[in-house]
């Protein structure tokens, strides 16, 4: 009971569309409202002191873009670049990110019945990041609040309203 009524107020209401993802053996989605393009992945530049997910920054059309690789922020057990890696661009509050995924799978329609509470349990995403867990037949997404999840204080990405 208690786990419906932590999180009961963070699952969306109406059908949503999400753009589904894969990180190591997981499927994720994220809303498909807050995604602007799907790119290849080339190596971004670098930046000195960043933390070790913040792969560098890339020039997307005159626009300077922190990428995020997620499979490391989630701690996948690897994080090989191959021809099925993608970056997934998302504009999140007027702020350009990011995030590298092992690739991407489609967009999903759900309805709030088929979106469950998730459990409270300890992983390497924060609880308050997780909308939920979706169901479609056999496949199960965990749906990311990418909003909150790339805001965080750990994230170490600035906006100028913070």
């Amino acid at each position: 009971m208690s786990v419906m009524g932590k999180t009961a107020e963070a699952v969306p209401t109406g059908t949503r569309e999400y753009l589904t993802f894969r990180l190591d053996q997981e499927e994720y989605g994220i809303d498909i409202l807050k995604v602007q393009e799907i790119r290849g992945y080339e190596p971004p530049t670098r930046i000195a002191n960043a933390p070790n997910f913040i792969k560098g920054v890339v020039n997307l059309r005159g626009t300077i873009v922190p990428i995020v690789d997620m499979r490391l922020k989630f701690n996948c057990a690897q994080a090989d670049y191959n021809s099925f890696t993608v970056v997934i661009i998302l504009n999140l509050r007027n702020r350009v990110v990011g995030i590298v995924v092992d690739s991407v799978s489609d967009v999903m329609e759900l309805t709030p019945e088929s979106i469950r509470s998730a459990p409270d349990i300890e992983s390497a995403i924060d609880n308050s990041c997780i909308l939920g867990l979706g169901s479609v037949g056999e496949r199960m997404l965990i749906l990311l609040d990418i909003e909150k999840l790339m805001s965080g204080v750990d994230m170490g990405l600035a906006t100028a309203d913070e």
